[in-house]
């Protein structure tokens, strides 16, 4: 009974958009991480709203994502309404998306509450997200109410903001809810050991919950332009009406939510949690999350490592022959090819932003 109490007016908004680079030349312009069988039988997108659609139905799902994959989003996620699956008509961050999937929701329930999750990331721990949705479900069902999952962190990483965790407020079904004392976006490394050792800071993995009337009147509150146009969006028909939705959505300010409400708000709390959460950022977390040989090699059926240590290779239409290598990422498909060490799979992305400049754009 209190999992249908939590989340009986709760509705999913994944965000679903980006481009494809990191996982370059698997990932392409139309191709993103989200599309991509990473971690399992199933892409990320496919593995997001499985996990969702146990607590919150495909009924109640929103998708928001880019023009370009639009149709790729829709084949990919048949049990989402077709019309609830949203192309931005120009990317604005989340910010805007989330405005406007806050007026889509408060359309149909006056007491929707919102459980917005990306849709690139692995979370292996699925009973201790959907026990902490219940958690901030519940939390943020009172009006003025903004809930953080704070994702427990495993080491110094100066790539994600972080989240500090202020007095402890409250324990809701079975979990701690604590006030937000502050957010940081991504410091740098030696503050992000501090940040560790302390033990009171938390990664930001931009899953957030709350009510739709409360991001609405935060956003009247803080981005009264912003608001502003979504209303104006919203009186037309939404993304609905396409040619009022194409004229003024690019007209917003591109910002994220964090910066444009959660770093100003007051009433912003966190819930706490060990998810097993990746946001797979790499190859290099790629190879961390798949099952390796004897020699800590993850590589295909199809292929030889001698004498190689260390490697991640994906090759699915080539026999491939290794020797003497360590710690590579050798990634093959049927136009392109990457060599890389390991240590430096972060920088693929620039190196594919390099490939526009010198005249290779149909690669990217």
């Amino acid at each position: 009974m209190a999992a249908k109490t939590a989340f009986e007016h709760a509705y999913a908004v994944i965000m679903a958009g980006g481009s494809g680079t990191r996982f370059w030349p698997l990932s392409r312009r139309r191709r993103p991480k989200q599309l991509l069988r990473l971690h399992g039988p199933k892409t990320l997108l496919e593995q997001t709203l499985d996990r969702i659609a146990r607590i919150i139905p495909p009924s109640r799902t929103f998708v928001f994502t880019g023009a370009p994959i639009l149709r790729e989003v829709r084949r990919a996620l048949p049990r989402v309404p077709p019309s609830q699956i949203i192309a931005e008509p120009a990317a604005r961050n989340t910010a805007p998306a989330l405005g406007l999937a806050a007026h889509e929701v408060l359309g149909r329930d006056p007491e929707a509450i919102m459980v917005v999750l990306p849709s690139d990331h692995v979370i292996t721990r699925t009973r201790e997200f959907l026990r902490t949705l219940e958690a901030a479900c519940l939390w943020a069902s009172s009006e003025g109410r903004s809930v953080v999952v704070g994702l427990k962190p495993t080491r110094p990483d100066s790539g994600y903001g972080y989240v500090r965790k202020g007095g402890r407020v409250a324990r809701v079904a079975g979990r701690v809810i604590y006030q937000v004392e502050k957010f940081t976006e991504k410091p740098n490394e030696r503050l992000a050991r501090r940040y560790l050792v302390t033990g009171r800071y938390l990664w930001n993995g931009g899953m957030f919950v709350w009510r739709a009337a409360t991001l609405l009147k935060n956003l009247e509150r803080f981005q009264p332009r912003m608001a502003k146009g979504l209303a104006a969006i919203a009186r037309a028909g939404g993304a609905r009406a396409v040619r009022t939705f194409r004229r003024l959505y690019p007209r917003l300010e591109k910002v994220s939510i964090d910066y444009a409400l959660m770093e100003k708000i007051s009433d912003a709390f966190v819930v706490p949690a060990d998810l097993g959460w990746s946001d797979v950022g790499s190859w290099a977390v790629v190879y961390e999350l798949r099952k390796k040989d004897a020699q800590g090699n993850v590589r295909p059926p199809a292929s030889l490592l001698f004498d190689a240590q260390g490697n991640m290779v994906y090759s699915p239409g080539k026999f491939v022959l290794a020797l003497g290598v360590e710690n590579l990422a050798v990634i093959e498909t049927e136009d392109a090819l990457l060599v890389c060490p390991l240590a430096l799979a972060q920088s693929v992305g620039r190196a594919v932003e390099e490939l526009g400049r010198r005249g290779f754009g149909r690669l990217m």
